[in-house]
């Protein structure tokens, strides 16, 4: 039996041919151009020596050729492992050099970095991806001129479905980052099942503003777009003026974003001047969003968001609300076909329903990733009885929903309560005035740990850190409030959005 993820890339060209597959701006490939020039680029891997197996690091933003290289380097049997374009020389040296990396594709906007990152991990093949206003390179090799290499007789390689297909790194907030690797059956379920679930369509625009190198844009979107030919359009970054005016043209029917971009999208002030009837739904990952966020985004935009929950050690999606009907409002919904999940206490024991009952949600299934590549204590640590360490607390009801509390690493012990920074935020979040909230622990003598909350403030508006502590003193126990407030002008963030709670 063999099975390469690349076949859905075959496939949707054979059925839809002249469907629009990548819209980039005023620019659009079809699924038979972008079929045909992954084929291509297989064949100009193949010309530099890329074999089965090798792993090719692949640092792009948003573009057609980040989908291009993608389905390339996998129809030629590569790896694949995705990078961020904000890596730094001794980041990107570092993910090279544990991958065993034989090549590195990279941008222009990104080069120097890349590059001295290549040179300390002895990797050689730097292949640059050239964008209008930044110059071309004088070493290495273009993007343009791999694309241009002639087809070989070589056809799309028959991997074994249980080939790891892609390697992506974790966020490293507790060290190096560690690479997951996902096999190309994992990634093929995770886009057919979610996908299937959701109802995505062959007539659905799906707008990419997630870093495609992130595995929630890598696996829940351009892999689900791709299995059932749905269109997707590129946001290089997210701006909200730049996400609303794509809607617009574009006539997006599916957004997919982390839950600071819901809070931007709401706060635009120009937000009444776009046309956004198209929308028919959003999709919420990444962290746990807000429930007033929630209620005034699908108030305002008049579509559901459906939340669901995922890590890059399961190939993206864990568990999904999947329809308005079988909604469970706040919960991240229910495990997904071939995944279960358990909530696990201290010592083991599976805990059960109801919201007292918090527990680390364990995950199994096939989404699991094979292990963290060329790492068997941590691989082994991730693992207890064949079950997964999310490192995520949570309960389920009584009808199966889940609810994700927080991290575990992040939970703040005060005086011997239990605090959860997301329920603090949550209360926060009700004020009018704040954009951005993230709760942390700081170290204090007598309780322990005391609850700090540091804010961003939507523009034009003011709030002394006396009200906010006053206004959450007003909605939880007397232990879970923050005991001092720090207002900064932002909050730091991750390419994908989420809050870089270890950089407050």
């Amino acid at each position: 039996m063999s099975f390469n993820l690349a076949t859905m890339l075959y496939e949707s060209a054979r059925s839809h041919p002249d469907k629009a597959a990548v819209i980039n701006g005023k620019h659009a490939l079809t699924y038979a151009q972008v079929d045909a020039a992954a084929d291509r680029f297989a064949a100009g891997l193949h010309s530099h020596g890329i074999e089965p197996g090798d792993s090719v690091g692949l640092q792009l933003p948003n573009l057609p050729q980040f989908v291009i290289a993608y389905f390339g380097a996998l129809k030629a049997g590569a790896v694949v492992v995705p990078m961020n374009v904000l890596y730094k020389a001794d980041e990107v040296a570092y993910i090279l050099r544990d991958a065993e990396a034989r090549m590195l594709i990279t941008w222009a906007g990104v080069l120097e970095q890349a590059t001295e990152g290549a040179t300390q991990a002895g990797v050689k093949d730097v292949v640059t991806v050239t964008t209008p206003g930044l110059p071309e390179p004088t070493t290495g090799t273009s993007f343009d001129a791999l694309l241009a290499t002639e087809l070989d007789a070589t056809e799309m390689y028959q991997s074994d479905p249980g080939d790891t297909a892609v390697i992506i790194y974790t966020s490293g907030t507790t060290g190096r980052p560690k690479g997951a690797e996902l096999t190309h059956f994992q990634l093929f379920l995770n886009a057919d099942t979610p996908g299937r679930l959701f109802g995505v369509r062959d007539s659905d625009v799906i707008l990419v503003v997630l870093p495609l190198f992130h595995i929630f844009a890598l696996s829940s979107i351009l892999d689900v777009c791709v299995r059932f030919a749905a269109t997707m359009t590129l946001v290089p970054r997210f701006d909200a003026a730049a996400v609303l005016a794509t809607i617009e043209r574009d006539h997006v029917t599916v957004f997919e974003g982390v839950p600071t971009m819901y809070i931007a999208l709401l706060a635009h002030p120009d937000l009444d001047k776009y046309d956004v009837s198209s929308l028919r739904v959003g999709i919420s990952g990444g962290a746990p969003i807000p429930a007033t966020v929630l209620d005034d985004f699908e108030k305002r935009f008049g579509i559901l968001i459906l939340e669901g929950y995922g890590l890059s050690e399961t190939a993206s999606t864990t568990t999904f609300n999947v329809s308005a009907q079988d909604r469970r409002v706040y919960s991240v919904g229910r495990p997904i076909w071939g995944v279960q999940v358990q909530v696990w206490g201290d010592d083991g024991a599976v805990l059960p329903a109801g919201a007292e009952n918090i527990g680390e949600l364990m995950v199994r299934g096939v989404n699991v990733m094979r292990g963290y590549r060329g790492n068997p204590e941590a691989s082994a640590e991730a693992f207890t009885r064949g079950w997964f360490h999310t490192g995520d607390l949570g309960y389920m009801d009584q009808d199966g929903y889940f609810f994700v509390v927080d991290r575990k690493k992040e939970l703040i012990i005060r005086g011997g309560y239990n605090v959860y920074p997301r329920e603090v935020e949550d209360a926060i979040y009700t004020h009018p005035a704040v954009a951005q909230a993230a709760v942390i622990g700081v170290a204090d003598e007598r309780l322990g740990q005391e609850v700090k909350a540091v804010v961003a403030l939507h523009p034009g508006k003011e709030v002394a850190p006396e009200e906010l502590i006053d206004h959450v003193k007003a909605r939880l126990a007397p232990y879970k409030y923050p005991r001092s407030v720090e207002i900064r002008a932002h909050l730091p963030v991750t390419s994908a959005g989420k809050i870089l709670k270890r950089e407050l």
